[in-house]
């Protein structure tokens, strides 16, 4: 398994392959990198009411989305590199509704926001292009499931496009 190989289903728990499925073949740091690009232009012309906007009572917002995707994938390259590091204890998991109504990320601006994702994603960008082939293979248990390493930037990509098609089909 390397970063072009697409993970099999048990490279990872059930629950994720809906965002396996969501990913073209290819490159799947490539695709970080485009799928970057892609939610930045979608995000690039919103104004501050409209990144405040909330769909439905108790959605949340563009800007709580966006601090989500941020949170998910600090979480999921920390596993990764765990994983890839050998570490065998267990990981545990977190509550993202939690995590959401406490990143206080209206307070924000969505300008602020996308130039951290931006740093955050290229930091990643380099992790995940650093990484020994033999590091790839590795595998470790997180939130009572098993994950190959490289399941995990394909579960990103597929969380993020997941998203960026929630934010066209319902805020836009």
């Amino acid at each position: 398994m390397s970063a072009s190989k697409r993970p099999l289903a048990g490279d990872l728990p059930d629950a994720y392959l809906g965002y396996l499925a969501e990913v073209p073949d290819g490159d799947i740091v490539m695709t970080l990198a485009v799928a970057w690009t892609e939610t930045k232009a979608l995000l690039r012309g919103l104004d501050e009411e409209r990144a405040r906007h909330r769909y439905q009572a108790g959605k949340w917002s563009i800007k709580e989305i966006l601090v989500h995707l941020m949170d998910t994938e600090r979480i999921f390259v920390t596993r990764a590199l765990c994983f890839a590091r050998g570490e065998s204890a267990p990981l545990p998991g977190f509550d993202q509704d939690a995590y959401a109504a406490h990143s206080q990320a209206g307070l924000r601006t969505l300008a602020e926001l996308i130039e951290e994702f931006q740093w955050m994603r290229g930091g990643h960008l380099r992790f995940w292009r650093g990484l020994p082939e033999a590091a790839w293979q590795r595998r470790g248990i997180a939130s009572g499931g098993e994950f190959a390493v490289a399941a995990i930037p394909w579960i990103l990509a597929g969380h993020e496009r997941h998203h960026r098609r929630i934010i066209r089909e319902r805020y836009l």
